[in-house]
């Protein structure tokens, strides 16, 4: 097949996936934004990659303004008219689209459905249900209202794409609710790319030119959007303020770690350590200079979101701390196979209970960071999951599909 895999946000494992689609003997173009902020993967066509296999980004004027709701759309259109050029081009078999803005991929939609091209809607997130649900919070009227324009543009996508693939058994759930067929969903849950996040020893390059080889540190890395509370992060290096071994560093870009620069100022806390997005080629140095690794999730984003990060964290081999809904997939996923320590968002107290427990337990530290490397090489076996996507893909290609 000629497969086009739309990745807005450019994620390590996509970019996976579609190498692997390659090797496959498939002929795979790999689009994403290369405007927007947020950590990204080695994207660079190399010589090791089949000649099957291309990567372009989509590069506006500017970066993406995620701040400025009437900007952002104005770019997010833009975007979008550049992928429907790329598809005219191309002419794939089938597109896939994932973590992609509701007014980009409705130009997609409409593109593929003038060629006769098949879309397969690859559901990271209820994007929404999303808006919705955060907008709401911050603007009562005006959110309002452009959360419900959005979850109906997001409903007729969903109902226009010729298969869904959702990441986890909770996001089928609430679409049966909401009428969709099971014969139109597969679920494939989200992986990380195991080959390219081996385990590494503290000390390493990344560690020494940071000066934290020799420091205990709790490690967030990722964006800090509107689903995220930063006090969190925050709330950790205060409580360790007084303890000159422990350092909270935070590898983020964009409102969130803004918020944590003036905060860690006012509060005097030289003990956070704020860093911008690293090339992804020193993620394993970067995350194995971690003793702990954090994620955060809000309660009301529980419901349209799973944090991919933490199964990059697994690969890692680290002890998690999270502050994620329970009944999340990550909480329900670290809690069954003990990778972690979890509590909900607005349990502060047991957040950072669950913090003291971790810096003061170097065995249970231990055996959780064993077992999140475990459970990484018994689930992200990259040809086993490229099986999966290729039945789904051909069941979207098929007239019965």
């Amino acid at each position: 097949m000629k497969i086009l895999i739309h990745d807005y946000a450019g994620h390590p494992f996509q970019v996976e996936l579609s190498r692997s689609l390659a090797r496959h003997g498939h002929t795979v173009l790999h689009v994403y934004s290369g405007s927007v902020i947020t950590p990204q993967a080695g994207l660079t066509k190399t010589s090791e990659d089949p000649d099957t296999f291309d990567a372009k980004g989509i590069v506006l004027a500017e970066k993406i303004k995620k701040g400025n709701l009437i900007a952002r759309r104005g770019q997010e259109i833009e975007h979008g008219r550049r992928v429907c050029t790329e598809i005219e081009t191309f002419r794939p078999d089938v597109v896939v689209s994932s973590n992609c803005p509701l007014d980009s991929q409705r130009q997609m939609q409409v593109t593929c459905d003038k060629l006769g091209i098949p879309m397969v809607y690859w559901l990271q997130d209820f994007i929404g249900l999303a808006t919705f649900t955060l907008l709401s919070e911050r603007l009562p009227v005006v959110g309002w209202v452009m959360g419900k324009y959005y979850m109906a543009m997001e409903s007729r996508l969903l109902r226009a794409s010729r298969r869904i693939i959702a990441i986890s058994e909770d996001f089928k759930g609430q679409l049966l609710k909401w009428g969709f067929s099971e014969n139109q969903i597969t679920v494939i849950e989200n992986w990380a790319p195991l080959a390219e996040v081996p385990l590494k020893p503290k000390v390493n390059p990344w560690s020494q030119s940071h000066s934290l080889s020799e420091t205990f540190n709790f490690q967030y890395s990722g964006t800090l959007g509107m689903k995220h509370n930063p006090e969190l992060l925050l709330l950790i290096a205060k409580e360790f303020k007084d303890n000159p071994e422990v350092r909270v560093t935070v590898v983020s870009e964009g409102p969130g770690r803004k918020w944590l620069e003036e905060h860690s100022k006012l509060e005097g806390l030289t003990n956070m350590h704020l860093y911008d997005f690293q090339d992804f080629k020193d993620l394993p140095d970067m995350l194995g200079c971690a003793d702990v690794v954090v994620a955060i999730l809000t309660a009301s984003a529980g419901a349209f979101s799973v944090p991919s990060k933490v199964m990059t964290y697994m690969c890692s081999g680290k002890p998690m701390l999270l502050a994620v809904p329970p009944e999340n997939l990550a909480s329900r996923v670290v809690v069954e196979h003990e990778t972690g320590l979890t509590s909900p968002p607005d349990g502060v107290k047991a957040f950072i209970d669950n913090a003291k427990k971790l810096y003061a337990d170097a065995g249970l530290r231990s055996r959780m960071g064993k077992n999140s490397r475990e459970f990484a090489e018994q689930n992200f076996d990259i040809k086993k999951i490229t099986d999966r996507f290729e039945i789904a893909l051909k069941g979207a290609t098929s007239k019965a599909g």
